[in-house]
């Protein structure tokens, strides 16, 4: 199987993207495990995905999409994988099925589909350790323990990138970008929707029946 996991951020694909991997014996990557294990490495395309990061710009999309092609035709991912959060653009998209038409193509994309107002309220919530980093959130801490990281007792604090006005625009974003993805793979038929706001084993049969 060959399968794409999309959703907004705060919608638990890459809480799943593991979960899935295991159940269908395959190795999943997210875009972001990718940059890290490139520029780690040092490898040519790390380096020049480097160029541009140095200078806070935008990394190309062919550069991205190389790092994804790589990693896919390595021969211990030949029976299959997970692509998680990718493609984010139709470019993306478009690019990774004319690399992938050798390959049969992507089996199945699933979508993660959450209400709005249950991301902001997911993300917004998230405090930080300054002291060990652990992450914990609003929801489920003792309201004494809002302030002091309760293993550390080191102080909470909260990332500018998680503020909810700062959130709200991050989903806009999110979406304006994937709506065309989202469609280009439903028209293709290999789309599949699923609710992220249920439990996380629920999602999990959710999305395995999915790919079945």
């Amino acid at each position: 199987m060959k399968v794409i996991l999309m959703g907004p951020p705060g919608s638990g694909k890459g809480t799943q993207a593991s979960k899935l991997a295991s159940a269908i014996s395959v190795d999943s990557i997210s875009s972001g495990d990718l940059f890290r294990s490139n520029l780690s490495n040092n490898t040519d395309l790390g380096i020049q995905a480097k160029k541009f990061m140095d200078k806070g710009e935008y990394v190309p999309d062919d550069i991205t999409i190389n790092m994804v092609i790589s990693w896919i035709e390595d021969p211990a991912h030949d029976k299959g994988f997970i692509l998680d959060g990718f493609p984010r653009t139709l470019a993306q998209a478009e690019a990774l099925e004319n690399k992938m038409i050798h390959k049969g193509g992507i089996d199945r994309v699933i979508f993660f589909n959450v209400e709005e107002s249950i991301l902001v309220e997911r993300l917004s919530g998230r405090l930080i350790c300054t002291e060990c980093q652990k992450p914990y959130h609003k929801l489920f801490l003792p309201p004494l323990m809002l302030k002091s990281c309760p293993d550390c007792e080191g102080s909470l604090y909260q990332r500018d990138d998680d503020k909810e006005d700062v959130v709200v625009n991050r989903l806009k974003v999110y979406l304006s970008e994937t709506e065309p993805v989202i469609e280009y793979y439903r028209n293709q038929g290999i789309l599949r929707e699923i609710d992220g706001a249920l439990s996380i084993d629920d999602v999990s049969k959710s999305m395995e029946n999915a790919i079945r």
